[in-house]
C-alpha cells in the first residue's frame, strides 16, 4: 500500500511523468494515451530515432522545449490519471484489512497492474543495457542484462505475488464469512 500510494503520488510530478514515457509510448496496452506515439525524428548524429528520445528530461534537470513536447504529447495528463488509479488501488488493498471484498478487488487490480507493467520487459527498448561502444566491444548488453529501467520493472514480480496473496487472503475471509 505504501509503495503504491508513494509511486502513484509521484506521478503528479514532472520528472516522474517524463520518466514513464518510454514505457507508455512503447506499450501496445497504453500507447494510445499519448499523441506522439509512433513518431520519428532525426537525432544530432543524423540517425532516425523515436521522437520521444529527443525530449527526455533527465531526473533533476528541466528543459522547457522538452516540457512543451510532453504537454503536447499528453504526458502529464496521463500521468495524473495513472497516479490516481495507482493510489486508489493502494487504498483498496489497505482497506482490505477490514473489508475483504474491497481487499479482493484491490488484490486483483494489483495483480493486473503488475502483469501490464511486466509487459514493458518485452515492449520497451530502454529496459536492457544498450551497446554504447567504448574502447573495446561491450560484452554485456541486450537481453538478459537489465538497465536501471529494467530493474525497476522486474520488481513488479513482487507486486504480482503480493496482489495474488491479498486477493486469495481476502477470498478466504469472504468464504469464511459465508459459512
Amino acid at each position: 500500500m505504501i509503495v503504491m500510494v508513494w509511486i502513484g503520488g509521484l506521478k503528479a510530478f514532472q520528472y516522474e511523468a517524463d520518466g514513464i514515457v518510454p514505457f507508455v509510448i512503447n506499450s501496445p496496452f497504453m500507447k494510445f494515451f499519448y499523441h506522439n506515439t509512433g513518431k520519428t525524428a532525426v537525432n544530432d548524429k543524423g540517425k532516425i530515432v523515436a521522437e520521444y528520445t529527443l525530449y527526455k528530461n533527465p531526473e533533476g534537470k528541466t528543459v522547457q522545449k522538452n516540457i512543451d513536447w510532453h504537454k503536447e504529447n499528453g504526458t502529464y495528463i496521463f500521468s495524473y490519471g495513472l497516479g490516481t488509479v495507482i493510489v486508489i488501488i493502494g487504498l483498496l488493498v489497505f482497506l482490505g484489512i477490514w473489508f475483504p471484498t474491497i481487499g479482493f478487488i484491490g488484490g486483483l487490480l494489483t495483480f493486473g497492474m503488475s502483469i501490464i507493467t511486466l509487459t514493458f520487459l518485452i515492449t520497451t527498448p530502454e529496459v536492457y543495457v544498450p551497446d554504447l561502444g567504448g574502447d573495446f566491444p561491450t560484452p554485456v548488453h541486450g537481453f538478459p542484462y537489465l538497465s536501471g529501467a529494467g530493474r525497476l520493472v522486474i520488481k513488479d514480480v513482487i507486486m504480482l505475488g503480493a496482489g495474488l496473496i491479498v486477493a486469495s487472503d481476502s477470498a478466504r475471509r469472504l468464504v469464511a464469512n459465508y459459512r
